[in-house]
């Protein structure tokens, strides 16, 4: 049953809004002045308050201001009751929080009608908070969800390569899932294989895109593909992953091939960034730029892809890397820019400091330590002396 509390220093009054209240099926709970009224109201937690202005010691508007910063009772309808009609007096009914206001003498069907209507609104807010509630618990499950598989996707990613050519990579994604993916191991002991992909937009889509991509390719499951050959690894990943049959979702990728014995690279590209090489000494860096042509996987059946060859100077670093690394807005408008981001891995070589932590370091020192806007991603090939 709903309950109404009733605040009225007048006994008479108080048992003829009780009888009338009673009739229309309320519980009515009674106080006789504002200190036992805000004590019942705690109490009982009534969904709406009827209380009248004018009383000794602790007002209506007093009551209306304490009752309403109490957070519990913060949304409980509350109707002053007053023989005052000036402006000036309901804005102060107003500011101390009251909800509605009925004129004495009092018209009872009129105080039935505020009643109604607000117990209405009341009934309403109650609604809203479950409802906002239960959004709260599908929230909290949904996130649980995320984590779960975020934990996965970061399960599935390759632990450091220790060796005389190591390997390793730093994964940032700006939402819980991000579509950027990387893998490196060893086949037949001599040929390292690589790659790093980027999966258009973000969130669940692109992480089981990227996903896919990388049981395929861990699995070298394509059919009919040379994958020591990367512009054939790429031309069957095309096939395979057209825009139309996934999402409309495409994305672009570096792969390489190193054969350690003769310390050859060969390497293709589908519209990403260009993998960057650093060698020499702190004195006499030679920084080379691996440009492959080559459209985005998906975009078009049938593309083309062609391969780049490379000898690797001992003691060279190899950076792959998505466009989040470096297309960080700056505070003056413009993009931090590639150029810059090369420059960065350029001083940290010649500076014998090439651990990627350093790296990711300066980065969000660039992105001045706020949250990406895409997903990042670095790996580096060591190839030792």
């Amino acid at each position: 049953m709903v309950k109404i509390l009733i605040i009225d220093d007048d006994p008479t009054l108080q048992l003829i809004l009780r009888k009338n209240l009673q009739n229309q099926g309320y519980e009515v709970i009674l106080a006789s002045n504002g200190e036992a009224g805000i004590a019942q109201a705690k109490q009982h937690h009534p969904a709406l308050i009827i209380c009248d202005w004018m009383m000794e010691e602790v007002d209506g508007l007093e009551v209306c201001r304490q009752i309403k910063a109490i957070p519990e009772l913060a949304t409980t309808f509350f109707i002053l009751l007053t023989a005052r009609s000036k402006v000036e007096d309901r804005i102060k009914g107003l500011d101390a929080g009251a909800d509605d206001f009925v004129s004495k003498p009092i018209e009872m069907n009129e105080l039935r009608a505020r009643v109604r209507s607000g117990l209405r609104l009341n009934q309403l807010y109650q609604d809203l908070q479950s409802q906002k509630q239960a959004l709260e618990g599908a929230n909290q499950k949904l996130q649980a969800e995320l984590d779960e598989a975020a934990e996965y996707v970061r399960s599935l990613l390759p632990s450091p390569l220790k060796g005389k050519i190591s390997a390793e990579a730093q994964f940032i994604p700006s939402a819980k899932l991000g579509g950027d993916c990387f893998d490196y191991f060893w086949l037949y002991d001599s040929l390292l294989i690589f790659y790093l992909l980027d999966v258009s937009g973000h969130g669940v889509g692109s992480a089981l895109l990227s996903v896919s991509v990388l049981n395929v390719l861990r699995s070298q499951s394509l059919p009919n593909t040379n994958f020591f050959q990367p512009s054939d690894v790429l031309k069957s990943l095309n096939n395979a992953f057209q825009m139309e049959n996934q999402g409309e979702k495409y994305f672009t990728i570096c792969y390489g091939v190193y054969d350690r014995i003769n310390r050859k690279l060969i390497y293709a590209n589908a519209g990403h960034p260009p993998a960057v090489l650093l060698s020499g000494s702190s004195l006499s860096t030679q920084v080379k730029r691996l440009e492959s042509s080559g459209l985005p996987i998906g975009f078009l059946p049938d593309a083309e892809y062609e391969d780049g060859y490379l000898d690797i100077p001992p003691g060279s670093n190899l950076y792959l890397f998505s466009d989040g690394a470096y297309e960080i807005a700056q505070p003056n408008g413009k993009i931090w820019g590639i150029d810059a981001f090369i420059n960065s891995l350029t001083n940290f070589y010649q500076t014998n400091n090439s651990n990627l932590k350093s790296v990711i370091d300066h980065i969000r020192n660039v992105n001045h330590h706020q949250p990406f806007d895409d997903d990042l991603s670095l790996l580096r090939v060591n190839f030792g002396g």
